[in-house]
C-alpha cells in the first residue's frame, strides 16, 4: 500500500511538471501572437507622428498651390487620420486573434490529471 501511494505521489509530480511546461509553452505562443498585434498598434502610432511631421509639410505645400492653405492642411490631416485609423484596426484584430493568454489546453488536460488521480486513490483504497 505505501508503495502503490509513493508511486501514485511520484506520478502527480510528474503530471504537475508536464502541465508547468504544457502551460508556459501555451502561453508563450499566445504571448507571441498578441505582441505582433501590440507592435503594430505601436507602428500605427510612429507611423501616425513620423509620417504627420515630414510628410504632411511636403502635401501641404503642394496643395496649397491650388488651394488655400488651411484647405490644404485639412485634406493632409484627414488623410493621416484614416491611415493611422486602418493601423489601429488591424492591430487590434490580431490581438483579438490571439485571444486571452490563458493556457486552455495545460487547465483542461489538468483537470483530467485531477480526475485520474482521484480514481487512482479511490481504487487503492478498495
Amino acid at each position: 500500500m505505501g508503495q502503490l501511494f509513493s508511486e501514485l505521489t511520484n506520478d502527480v509530480t510528474t503530471l504537475f511538471r508536464q502541465e508547468v511546461a504544457l502551460a508556459k509553452a501555451e502561453v508563450t505562443v499566445k504571448a507571441k501572437e498578441a505582441g505582433k498585434g501590440a507592435g503594430m498598434l505601436g507602428g500605427a502610432g510612429v507611423t501616425g507622428l513620423v509620417t504627420l511631421g515630414a510628410f504632411t509639410a511636403f502635401l501641404i505645400a503642394l496643395l496649397s498651390q491650388w488651394m488655400d492653405v488651411w484647405v490644404a492642411a485639412l485634406i493632409v490631416t484627414i488623410l493621416w487620420a484614416i491611415v493611422t485609423a486602418v493601423l489601429a484596426q488591424m492591430g487590434r484584430k490580431r490581438l483579438k486573434e490571439a485571444g486571452p493568454p490563458v493556457p486552455q489546453q495545460a487547465i483542461d488536460s489538468t483537470k483530467e490529471d485531477v480526475q485520474w488521480a482521484k480514481t487512482q486513490i479511490k481504487s487503492e483504497k478498495r
